[in-house]
């Protein structure tokens, strides 16, 4: 079950589990890219408001009614909207709203799913946090960084509260990558991506395919002994002092 599954890293993440022999279920509020994505992978999609309590349980609801059980919740929704900005500009409305869907959106869904995934004493979590829940930065998206900085505290509780259960809850940490949203940002102005750009050690923002496979890891066995980690997949980012030149 991917959540934001019509676009970005959640689309890419959808191909990616299909391609590993996945059923997959697509939450997303875009009903168009969202049932195309289904059709193209043979799978589920359901229109969700991941906000709302009744829509997110009616998402996993659907999904263990089609396939029996649910092993994989990529609880991926997020938005980072140009009004979130410094903390003395950002109005607080918009800091709720960044903080229902980025934050409150995990909390329902973890909430929902976790049931299932306890009754069948098996499942993978994986939360999209993001490297600025472990870094700041001077050009702050105040609600956008204080939400994921929740997001990537709760995975940690829930990794390790059901650690013995056999549900791994992880959060992946994405640094700046090409998707819509980020061209959306910042991409499009050369010297806003630029300053940007300088920080990461590998030269590039990362692509939504590349965080597609940190997250099939996570979602497989191969990750077995791994639960209430932060995986970072930032290009080096959080690891720099002095980039290369």
């Amino acid at each position: 079950m991917v959540t934001g599954g019509a676009s970005g890293i959640g689309l890419a993440t959808v191909r990616r589990l299909a391609d590993e022999g996945a059923h997959v279920v697509i939450g997303d509020l875009d009903a168009a890219s969202g049932e195309q994505a289904a059709t193209e992978v043979g799978g589920l999609f359901v229109r969700t408001d991941v906000t709302q309590a009744h829509d997110v349980a009616a998402l996993f609801h659907a999904a263990h009614d089609r396939f029996g059980r649910i092993d994989i919740a990529f609880n991926n929704a997020g938005i980072s909207p140009p009004e979130d900005d410094s903390i003395l500009d950002t109005d607080i409305d918009v800091w709720r709203t960044v903080q229902e869907v980025n934050l409150t959106s995990v909390y329902l869904c973890c909430k929902a799913v976790l049931p299932y995934m306890l009754e069948q004493g098996k499942g993978s979590i994986i939360n999209t946090a993001s490297f600025v829940a472990t870094m700041a930065a001077a050009t702050s998206q105040i609600s956008y960084t204080a939400s994921k900085g929740g997001v990537l505290a709760m995975s940690r509780e829930l990794g390790v509260q059901f650690a013995r259960s056999g549900v791994r809850v992880n959060a992946v940490s994405p640094g700046p990558v090409n998707t819509p949203l980020l061209e959306e940002l910042f991409a499009k102005d050369p010297e806003r991506a630029a300053r940007r750009l300088v920080h990461i050690p590998v030269g590039r923002f990362g692509e939504a395919e590349e965080i597609a496979a940190a997250v099939a890891f996570l979602a497989s066995d191969d990750s077995s002994f791994i639960t209430a980690s932060n995986f970072l997949v930032d290009g080096g980012i959080t690891g720099a002092y002095v980039t290369p030149l």
